[in-house]
């Protein structure tokens, strides 16, 4: 008995010592080839980022109730705030295309889809308010509750029905640079004929 557990031990070893030098092989290979942004993460990378989140959220997180129903109103306030602070990274429709997002890595979730839908209302506040380590997600918020977080919860909601009117009203709340500014006032003034 003592010899098969001494034999089983040894052959443990050594394929903890193989799957070592595999991951390591690995990272060699992975770390030469370079660190950028513009790639598209393999598939292993992905499941790890997912895995990693999904585990970091605790279940109490996980578990919490929006307190706000969706109404018109708080659609609206949501929409502003969505258009002012994550359009930049998300786009006003949620898709993650634009200048930003395109060169983020991990590139934006595509809020509309169903693997960010099917998220409880929880993990989407919990992302929202603590951010995401390693991503280009920032935490937003109050440190304690936060309304607003959980106001974008709803809108997230509403992302796959917002309609083509709701999107072009949000263009009007996106952040704009100095230049841009000075276009519109030029813009404005013409139109009044000065």
């Amino acid at each position: 008995m003592y010899r098969a557990i001494q034999i089983l031990a040894q052959w443990l070893c050594c394929l903890f010592a193989l799957a070592f030098l595999v991951i390591c092989g690995w990272v060699y290979v992975w770390i030469r080839h370079g660190w950028n942004a513009r790639e598209i993460p393999s598939r292993a990378e992905v499941v790890l980022a997912r895995t990693i989140r999904w585990l970091s959220i605790p279940k109490e997180a996980k578990e919490a109730k929006n307190p706000f129903a969706p109404s018109p109103e708080l659609l609206k306030e949501a929409r502003r705030h969505f258009a002012d602070h994550c359009a930049l990274c998300h786009a006003n429709d949620g898709s993650g295309d634009t200048p930003v997002g395109r060169n983020l890595y991990p590139k934006p979730l595509d809020l509309r889809s169903p693997e960010v839908q099917k998220e409880t209302d929880g993990e989407l506040y919990y992302i929202i308010h603590n951010g995401l380590r390693l991503t280009g997600m920032p935490a937003w918020g109050e440190p304690n509750e936060d309304p607003d977080s959980w106001k974008l919860v709803l809108f997230i909601r509403h992302l796959p029905q917002l309609t083509e009117e709701e999107k072009k009203e949000m263009e009007k709340w996106n952040p704009k640079n100095p230049q841009e500014r000075a276009e519109e006032e030029e813009e404005e003034k013409f139109l009044q004929g000065q």
